[in-house]
């Protein structure tokens, strides 16, 4: 496969026109897919993709054929018809087979909820090793879906007997070219996993920290403040690829802080497999701050997310400090005095929510910071110094030296 070719087909439809496609499942509210169909924008404009409208249907489960039913599918004809639209966006990973079946019947080009973010993660990735883990995630993610997208994957073909007969089919050929790059990628990351672990060994005793949390939360910026470096930082998803690890020093005691990927709900199974190393800092770290931008209206979820996401890579178990981020951003819907409706936690107020299960209940130390604002920052850093404090006490019960 030519180097780059996936995130080059998809990256031509930048700045043009999409339609985005979600359904409603049982026991699923029309709130909570319109809240996922928000998020699918986001990452289309980070994509560089527009997004002009969005379609809904209530199905009991998928459509094994075309994802939608029949009269869903023509109505999205239809507006296709009548707009120029580059592609049309799914929020669940299709099939090999739908998707051949989705191209054939509205003959445009289909993209689901795992291409872009695949994409999004090829042109975010700025060093060799990133590049390489997302270009493996990519060629897993295409290997099944090699019919009827395209054929010359790598290189132009000479000599004879690539078709019928003795030799191989063109498509066959493709597959074995692919399944090749698979395993001298997976080497080649097998080696720099490798080196890697030497350095996380060779980091002598000091106590790690990992910043984790969804996408977008304000991670980096956080990273930025208490290391005082300059690590990249960007209102868009997944601003942040390669792992940062940089000693910090809070008063007198050194530690180590590393930045990581952000998560996202229905992260591929491509990208969890190929950033393997890039979550073992989280794997083995002694402390993890878990931010969470409280300024989001389904902030909930994410942290649900995020910690289902900490379990499935064992990480579920590590201390956990919670750093509500973004206060600064936070708003509510003051409730109308007729109102007769139930009141919801978007009717609670910023110190409603700062008495509430999150900050007394949980059995999870947590704190509500504005990094932007560096509101409640002294405290941050006092409580972090304690956490970190406590560890290096229990593991060098002798070495207080350094207070």
């Amino acid at each position: 496969m030519e180097k780059g070719k996936l995130t080059e087909r998809l990256a031509e439809q930048q700045n043009d026109r999409v339609i985005l496609v979600a359904i409603v499942r049982d026991r699923q509210e029309v709130r909570e897919v319109e809240e996922y169909l928000d998020e699918l924008r986001f990452l289309a404009e980070t994509a560089g993709l527009e997004t002009v409208a969005t379609f809904l249907q209530k199905l009991p489960y998928p459509d094994k054929r075309t994802f939608v039913g029949s009269g869903k599918l023509q109505e999205i004809k239809t507006y296709l018809e009548e707009s120029e639209i580059s592609a049309v966006i799914f929020d669940d990973e299709l099939s090999p087979s739908q998707t051949r079946n989705l191209e054939k019947e509205l003959g445009i080009k289909i993209l689901d909820r795992t291409r872009l973010i695949l994409d999004i993660f090829a042109q975010r990735a700025t060093t060799a090793y990133a590049k390489t883990q997302v270009e493996l995630a990519q060629l897993q993610y295409l290997l099944p879906r090699l019919t009827g997208m395209w054929t010359h994957l790598e290189r132009q073909r000479g000599g004879t007997g690539t078709r019928g007969g003795a030799g191989e089919r063109e498509i066959e050929t493709d597959r074995r070219i692919i399944r090749d790059r698979i395993a001298r990628l997976k080497e080649q990351l097998v080696k720099v996993d490798r080196q890697m672990a030497t350095q996380r060994s060779g980091r002598g005793s000091l106590v790690r920290v990992a910043l984790v949390g969804y996408t977008n939360v304000g991670k980096s910026t956080i990273m930025n403040m208490l290391s005082k470096s300059e690590v990249f930082a960007e209102n868009k998803l997944f601003a942040t690829l390669d792992t940062t690890v940089r000693k910090v020093v809070l008063e007198n005691l050194p530690f180590l802080l590393s930045d990581t990927v952000g998560f996202i709900r229905k992260l591929p199974t491509q990208l969890v497999e190929s950033f393997k190393s890039t979550l073992d800092e989280v794997r083995e770290a002694d402390l993890l701050l878990h931010v969470v931008d409280i300024s989001h209206p389904n902030f909930e979820d994410q942290i649900n997310v995020v910690n289902q996401t900490l379990r499935d890579i064992g990480a579920g178990d590590k201390p956990t400090f919670i750093i509500f981020n973004k206060i600064d951003a936070y708003t509510y819907v003051e409730k109308e005095a007729d109102d007769l409706l139930p009141e919801t936690r978007q009717n609670w107020t910023l110190e409603q929510l700062q008495r509430s299960w999150m900050a007394r209940n949980s059995g999870v130390p947590c704190i509500f910071i504005s990094a932007r604002n560096r509101t409640n920052i002294d405290r941050l850093r006092r409580d972090l110094y304690g956490m970190v404090r406590e560890i290096h006490e229990g593991r060098y019960p002798f070495n207080n030296y350094l207070y």
